[in-house]
């Protein structure tokens, strides 16, 4: 078991996925602009950096006249499902997640963007997903390794739903380890992110549990190799805004 998953946002009552799900279903309302808030807008760019690795590939490695399938993998309010369907012109995108609340944003989004034919949003625990094997071109996910109960089962599955050759992008946050931005980022992540986080989204544990996960979660190599241990090939990352995010590939 890795750090990560021991942490739970409400402490010890209930499993890390029922506390993550209650979590986010209790922040859906203030998510999108405390994560544009909290990143000064910088997320957009991250979540841009990853689809921009996948455009090569689309709109299928599978050869001219598919459309591409991709799905993200905790979808939140589906602002990377949007993204790859925007920027890949990928026909098809699923958005999981464990949490209705943030979906019910998302679906909202897509509504108004003209995308309801596209994109479509379910309840899944991506640990045990519904899908078939080899069911996408594409999987994506952002900022959400940290909230897995089971990393090493929702890397397997991920690779299990991926066509041969199909792509893997995935961004999520971390610590910088250089001076000086380690030093500030250790005073953002300790003194202005559960600040804003509290007044933002009245709830007071929400993003103290961030911080906390951030520091726990495998980086870098480590979190390299674990992505190559779940069967993937070509596994390379790159740190992105001075350390504070990384952006993982990878190929089945």
């Amino acid at each position: 078991m890795y750090e990560q998953e021991q942490i739970k946002p409400y402490g010890e009552e209930g499993t890390k996925r029922e506390q993550v799900e209650q979590m986010f279903d209790n922040i859906a309302h203030s998510y999108d602009t405390l994560n544009h808030t909290l990143s000064f807008g910088v997320d957009k760019i991250w979540r841009n950096n990853a689809i921009g690795y996948l455009q090569p590939f689309f709109p299928s490695p599978l050869g001219e006249g598919r459309e591409g399938a991709v799905l993200d993998i905790a979808t939140g309010t589906g602002d990377f499902a949007i993204l790859a369907a925007q920027k890949l012109n990928a026909q098809k995108v699923v958005g999981i997640d464990i949490s209705e609340g943030m979906m019910a944003i998302g679906r909202e989004k897509v509504e108004k963007l003209g995308l309801a034919d596209r994109i479509t949003f379910q309840k899944e625990d991506c640990a045990k997903m519904s899908f078939a094997d080899n069911a996408f071109d594409a999987v994506i996910s952002a900022f959400a390794l940290r909230n897995f109960q089971n990393l090493d089962e929702c890397l397997q599955e991920m690779h299990r739903v991926l066509n041969e050759n199909g792509h893997l992008s995935v961004i999520d946050l971390c610590a910088p380890v250089s001076f000086p931005m380690k030093q500030l980022f250790w005073l953002y992540k300790k003194c202005v992110m559960p600040t804003l986080g509290k007044l933002l989204s009245k709830d007071n544990t929400a993003y103290s549990y961030l911080p906390e996960t951030m520091d726990a979660v495998p980086q870098a190599e480590r979190m390299q190799s674990i992505i190559q241990q779940a069967g993937f090939h070509h596994v390379n990352y790159k740190r992105l805004a001075f350390g504070m995010c990384i952006l993982y590939t990878a190929e089945k």
